[in-house]
């Protein structure tokens, strides 16, 4: 799938500052009526086991009685808002009410006028760094990029992105998504850049797309959009993928194989997901509900449950909101210490040189 990102001053606001106690969590009732008279909410790109999607809308359905259409669910942050460009006057259900998407994606969406503004109940407890001041786009949950390894086929992991060089790695490394439209992917091709010392972001992007390019040659990379289904048949034993990605597929394949996820040594890179309503939405107030489900309590220790970090993370924790079972669950902090969350500016240059270059430098088209 698909689909972060801050910049350091975020780390700031979802790491280390305090926010106060949680904001109310229930969605105002006049909300959850027009909601419920709509029936419906269409959401895209939205993978099962993606971040504990699986769960929220499962309850979110439960809790309001409203059918949820899910769209596409392999798909990019690019496909989500290509989605709303192609469905700008369709109010059939091809269209999506809401994305989640890569955070760069966010202020380019809100530009081109494709998405509406909506501020939910626990607004005050999310950093500002993290959010339109307008509430066109909300920060949701970050991660970090990490190799997810088939142990069973790959008997020496890789520590570090120089190491998917090597021969024993021939026909197995694949990212997550299609560099040109996936933000998971396009991180990828980034912190491969960062690994090798770049900089900036123009120069990380250039030396990215050398890496796979390199890569590519040397029939190490597999050019699949890699999952957990294709990590356990050994179509793609080293897969790039966010690290809540990577540990609910571990999870969910219970040791058959024994799935490694790592976290590389070099070119850690961070990211935040946005949420938005498109502006075109055929459910706008089944939209605004399905938002107030995930920053509520609830929705954000979904999240959590799911191995993202919710953005609201530090303002669960100060109020004594997350369970120790879950605290207990989370990776080691080490790997998040090491970060880069990119700047917006810095994720906007590396993703139009990446998407417009890696055709002609990788030459390799990436395919479900």
């Amino acid at each position: 799938m698909r689909k972060p990102i801050a910049s350091a001053t975020v780390v700031v606001g979802l790491l280390a500052v305090s926010l106060g106690g949680p904001g109310r969590a229930a969605a105002p009732d006049d909300l959850v009526a027009a909601a419920k008279q709509e029936g419906q909410l269409s959401v895209i790109a939205l993978a099962r086991d993606w971040c504990g999607y699986g769960a929220l809308i499962d309850s979110f359905k439960a809790k309001y009685g409203i059918a949820v259409n899910e769209l596409n669910p392999d798909g990019g942050s690019g496909d989500e808002v290509e989605a709303i460009k192609a469905n700008r006057s369709n109010k059939g259900p091809q269209a999506p009410d809401v994305i989640d998407v890569g955070l760069p994606f966010g202020p380019s969406a809100k530009a081109e006028g494709l998405l509406q503004p909506y501020k939910v109940s626990t607004w005050d407890t999310i950093p500002e760094t993290a959010k339109d001041p307008d509430g066109y786009w909300t920060g949701d949950y970050y991660g970090v990029l990490s190799f997810a390894v088939n142990a069973d086929l790959v008997k020496t992991p890789p520590a570090d992105w120089a190491d998917l060089m090597k021969p024993e790695f021939k026909g197995s490394v694949a990212l997550a998504g299609d560099p040109r439209a996936s933000n998971q992917a396009t991180m990828g091709v980034y912190a491969a850049g960062l690994s090798r010392g770049a900089a900036d972001a123009a120069k990380a992007a250039e030396e990215g797309l050398a890496f796979f390019a390199d890569l590519n040659r040397s029939g190490n990379f597999v050019p699949v959009i890699g999952k957990a289904a294709s990590i356990a048949q050994g179509e793609t034993p080293v897969l790039v993928f966010w690290d809540y990605n990577a540990l609910a597929a571990r999870d969910a394949l219970k040791d058959n194989p024994k799935v490694d996820v790592i976290v590389p040594a070099s070119g850690v890179v961070a990211g935040v997901y946005a949420q938005g309503i498109s502006a075109f939405a055929p459910h706008p107030n089944a939209a605004k509900l399905w938002l107030e489900h995930l920053y509520s309590d609830e929705g954000q220790l979904g999240w959590l449950k799911g191995y993202c970090h919710p953005i609201r993370f530090q303002a669960l924790v100060d109020a004594g909101k997350v369970p120790a079972e879950l605290m207990k669950a989370l990776p080691p902090a080490a790997g998040y210490a090491k970060a880069k969350f990119p700047t917006l500016d810095e994720q906007k240059a590396a993703k139009e040189i990446i998407a417009r270059d890696w055709d002609k430098i990788v030459g390799a088209t990436v395919a479900k």
